[in-house]
């Protein structure tokens, strides 16, 4: 599927990020649903996820939906690195290609921030929620603008990447790095091999060891274990995903930490203890790279944190949109949480 050529585009200028570096004429690409109110007081901020794009977030929005249009101002920002906003694949030199540099979480939501604020002059948000890297710019919006946020709800995701996450993320890297064609960076066509050893690490942690011994990938039209290997997971990132970008959001998610906010000096324990609103982490229980058990130590830190455990074996893509029961489950509790009050300072 190529990449969507709908989303609308906040010019940013000059980006300095946490680390030094300086993008230059950066852009931050987005797409909203529904209509802001008079007020400006109807917002939900929902993330993207790795290697997804706005459009990827669209089966959690709907009339038939918790985040009904009709009701909400939904924004869902492109994070930098994922080939809408700026990416390694379209970024000016010195940064384009494989030398561009280390984008952070923080550095994620400084620059929502400055769309919410300065583009669409909103100052609270109703909810943030998002899936995967998502949820962890869910965790970053709470820590790092808690005057904001009334309510957080991260699904599949957590507020620190573990060492077992980053084990996996290096093997993805490793695998496409290793690839010839790849060639540093300076590819002059797809390294092919390398995507394909990607997909195929990927699709041993994306779900879990249930849901391949049931074939439930035979709900998804896959009629074999190779369909689905081929048809789900390769033909994902084989299809308008650059290499560079994987590896730009892969540094993100392996650099994730809200300890790192400015004004925490890496203590994750008192950045977790300042988020003032509800939040609600809703890990998949069979989730390899997000289990519960991470999400159980991060509440126990957040004042008004609590964690409901979505059921089943989809693992980590309990929260991606393939599965009714999932997705009406993360849809339930997003209804609940906003009837319930938020903070309001």
């Amino acid at each position: 599927m190529p990449p969507p050529t709908d989303a609308q585009y906040f010019e940013l200028g000059d980006v300095t990020l946490a680390h030094g570096a300086t993008l230059r004429g950066a852009r931050l690409a987005y797409q909203t649903y529904g209509t802001l109110n008079a007020d400006r007081s109807n917002a939900i901020l929902y993330p993207t996820w790795y290697s997804g794009w706005h459009t990827d977030n669209e089966w959690l929005i709907g009339p038939d939906k918790t985040l009904d249009p009709a009701e909400w101002f939904i924004i869902v920002p492109n994070m930098l690195g994922n080939g809408l906003s700026t990416s390694p694949s379209n970024a000016a030199p010195p940064y384009d290609h494989a030398r561009f540099p280390l984008v952070t979480f923080a550095d994620q939501v400084e620059c929502q921030y400055r769309l919410v604020t300065e583009h669409f002059g909103i100052s609270t948000l109703p909810l943030v929620t998002g899936w995967s890297m998502g949820a962890g710019q869910t965790y970053q919006w709470a820590v790092a603008h808690p005057e904001m946020v009334q309510r957080a709800v991260p699904f599949c995701g957590s507020a620190i990447t573990a060492p077992h996450n980053k084990v996996f993320l290096e093997s993805l890297a490793t695998a496409l790095v290793v690839d010839p064609v790849y060639a540093g960076g300076e590819y002059d066509r797809p390294p092919v091999e390398g995507l394909r050893a990607f997909a195929r690490i990927y699709s041993g942690w994306g779900f879990s060891q249930a849901f391949y011994w049931r074939e439930e990938w035979r709900t998804l039209g896959f009629t074999s274990l190779d369909d689905f290997l081929y048809g789900f997971w390769e033909a994902f990132f084989r299809d308008g995903r650059d290499p560079n970008n994987l590896l730009a959001m892969l540094r993100t998610w392996h650099a994730g930490d809200v300890g790192n906010t400015p004004g925490f000096g890496g203590d994750t324990e008192a950045a977790l203890r300042s988020i003032r609103c509800p939040l609600l982490s809703l890990p998949a229980e069979k989730d390899l790279y997000f289990p519960p058990e991470d999400e159980q130590w991060s509440s126990q830190f957040i004042p008004h944190g609590d964690v409901r455990v979505i059921p089943g074996v989809w693992g980590h893509f309990a929260g991606g949109g393939q599965n009714a029961e999932d997705t009406a489950f993360i849809d339930a509790a997003l209804r609940e949480v906003l009837k319930q009050p938020g903070y309001t300072g």
